[in-house]
């Protein structure tokens, strides 16, 4: 599972820290420089603390010339509603033609259908109980038996880590982990140290 992070810290440090392969989220309340221009990227819309339209279409525009690198762009959400999300994703998903997009799932999406052929990847977003929800994981089930991206968003411990990655998501983001070494070096121990039932054996 890749780690996205959104940070000013050297990518190969952070990959260190956390064991385990780390690229690089743009997203626009930063606008960090990309590390790597070879390197395979995503861009997140910045809808979680605050939105702003004319500052995610610079960033696309930005990095328009090395869209073939990007995993995904997540389509502008409005947080903790699915029905309110899919009425933004009808209006902002013309606008970001020839990007891989990805629908940022949210509260009430199991009762709603996805467009699964328009997008590229499922955005596990949503509220900390939606996400740890049964509805979320049946969602990641699906993308990953049609052959979709499925990226989770706010995974910051070990145990969430753990849990996506044993549903299959293929990325994950975290705020703590882009901030905090601790916090990655905590993901490593969790994933090299063994397991009490492990070392009983």
């Amino acid at each position: 599972m890749i780690v996205l992070l959104d940070t000013s810290e050297s990518l190969l440090k952070c990959s260190e820290e956390l064991g385990c392969p780390v690229e690089q989220l743009i997203t626009p309340l930063t606008r960090f420089n990309r590390q790597d221009s070879t390197a395979c990227f995503a861009i997140d819309n910045g809808a979680f603390s605050r939105f702003s339209p004319e500052a995610f279409l610079s960033l696309l525009a930005k990095h328009d010339h090395e869209r073939n690198l990007c995993r995904f762009v997540s389509v502008p959400d409005v947080v903790g509603s699915a029905r309110r999300t899919s009425e933004s994703f009808t209006h902002w998903q013309h606008k970001l033609t020839g990007w891989n997009i990805a629908l940022v799932a949210q509260d009430g999406q199991e009762d709603l259908e996805i467009s699964w052929r328009v997008i590229s990847a499922i955005f596990i977003g949503g509220t900390t109980v939606w996400k740890m929800s049964k509805s979320a994981a049946d969602i990641i089930r699906c993308a990953k038996n049609i052959g979709k991206w499925v990226h989770a968003g706010r995974v910051n411990t070990p145990g969430r880590f753990e849990y996506f990655e044993e549903l299959g998501a293929d990325s994950i983001d975290g705020t703590g982990l882009s901030r905090y070494s601790w916090m990655r070096e905590r993901i490593y121990r969790n994933i090299a140290e063994p397991k009490l039932f492990e070392k009983i054996k």
